[in-house]
């Protein structure tokens, strides 16, 4: 692993999936992908856009104090 460099989303758990397949404009496909390229690089393990995207959804979700209020609530 680089230590350099620290990414906000660490490095990947192993988890159950699921398929969801979603659109997204090129530029946002562009990113993801030198995201993917970038983590890649930084905890030497080879990764694609495809499966770093659940990642950031679910560290964007834990990070929003206001969904976490409303889903305790139900």
């Amino acid at each position: 692993m680089n230590t350099t460099r620290k990414l906000r989303l660490g490095p990947l758990p192993k988890t159950e999936t699921t398929k969801l397949t979603f659109v997204c404009p090129a530029s946002l496909k562009a990113d993801l992908e030198r995201y993917a390229e970038l983590h890649s690089q930084t905890y030497s393990e080879r990764v694609d856009a495809v499966t770093l995207i659940p990642h950031m959804l679910e560290a964007f979700m834990a990070r929003d104090r206001e969904f976490k209020r409303i889903r305790a609530r139900t």
